[in-house]
């Protein structure tokens, strides 16, 4: 693990502006967490679907009115193409540093520093971090759990894979008979399609638990992700592939095929390549017995580092 950098005596303070979409607040959640573990800072959260920004305001740097009660801002943060106009109308106010959670639609020198996934193909410099997948607010487990229990994410159709629900349930059949002695929790998601819902409730046992969004609660995957040995996830939602990295539980990929040109499924490709995660066809490699848990993918603590190195810490200052 990354030491911690010296730090200024005065708790830095972070506002995170979020648009409430799901996505982007664990993006949010997972940096502020590590921000605030690392260097002790104070989080704000600022809803901008509550704060009304003029366009005019965000191309001269004219904060709209807000709440006086707030301290100065050290870091700014933003995390949705609905932040952007607010972020862009604070990065004008006195000793504040703007960070951008993706690759923005406006110029990158409106804003002090960006933190993108690679599948958006931007280079790295001095002011942009290029992660491996997006952020998110898992924390990575200390160990592995003995028991047998697997975690089955089960998502939809997106722009980026062929979607085929007989050709995810029948890689999740052989599964479950491949290895009996496995206890299963599947969850669908928001996008799975009604009939492959109908077909996974089928499968509730007594070894078998299936649950969907609506039924869980804000912990529950972490909670989930920590109780299990092994993880199989559909490849269309990046969110819960870099999740279950993040966790270093043995994580494995329902078989898919591939819209042409995505980069959302070139950039899960390459994580096959470099060994993070496998194939339904290689499910040995994820369900054989292990101890130890896989070297995680924290992206967002080595976000906050990169952060704290540059802003924060007493030589930046």
């Amino acid at each position: 693990m990354t030491s911690q950098p010296a730090l200024s005596t005065k708790a830095p303070v972070v506002w995170l502006l979020t648009d409430n979409k799901a996505g982007h607040l664990n993006q949010l959640k997972g940096l502020g967490n590590r921000l605030r573990v690392l260097s002790g800072a104070s989080l704000y959260w600022l809803d901008t679907t509550e704060i009304i920004t003029p366009l005019w305001r965000a191309l001269t740097g004219i904060a709209p009115h807000l709440d006086a009660a707030l301290p100065n801002p050290d870091l700014v943060i933003a995390a949705g193409t609905g932040t952007h106009r607010l972020l862009l109308s604070l990065r004008r106010k006195r000793h504040a540093r703007t960070i951008v959670l993706m690759k923005p639609g406006f110029p990158m020198r409106w804003v002090d520093a960006a933190i993108i996934p690679e599948h958006d193909d931007v280079r790295p410099d001095k002011h942009t971090l290029i992660t491996e997948g997006v952020l998110n607010a898992i924390t990575p487990m200390a160990r592995l759990t003995d028991k047998p229990e697997a975690l089955v994410l089960i998502g939809g159709p997106s722009r980026h894979y062929e979607w085929d629900d007989d050709l995810i349930f029948d890689q999740l059949m052989r599964l479950m008979q491949t290895y009996p002695q496995w206890r299963w929790t599947i969850s669908s998601s928001r996008r799975t399609p009604d009939h492959l819902k109908a077909r996974l409730e089928a499968l509730a046992g007594p070894k078998t638990t299936v649950t969907d969004p609506e039924r869980t609660h804000a912990n529950w995957l972490p909670h989930t992700l920590a109780a299990s040995r092994a993880i199989w996830v559909t490849p269309d939602s990046t969110s819960m592939v870099f999740e279950a990295l993040t966790s270093g539980v043995p994580t494995g990929l329902f078989e898919l095929p591939t819209r042409p040109q995505s980069r959302l499924a070139k950039g899960v490709a390459e994580l096959v390549a470099r060994g993070r995660v496998a194939h339904w066809r290689d499910h040995h490699a994820i369900m054989e017995p292990r101890r130890e848990v896989s070297t995680p993918l924290w992206e967002a603590d080595r976000a906050a580092h990169w952060l704290i190195d540059r802003y924060l810490s007493e030589r930046a200052s």
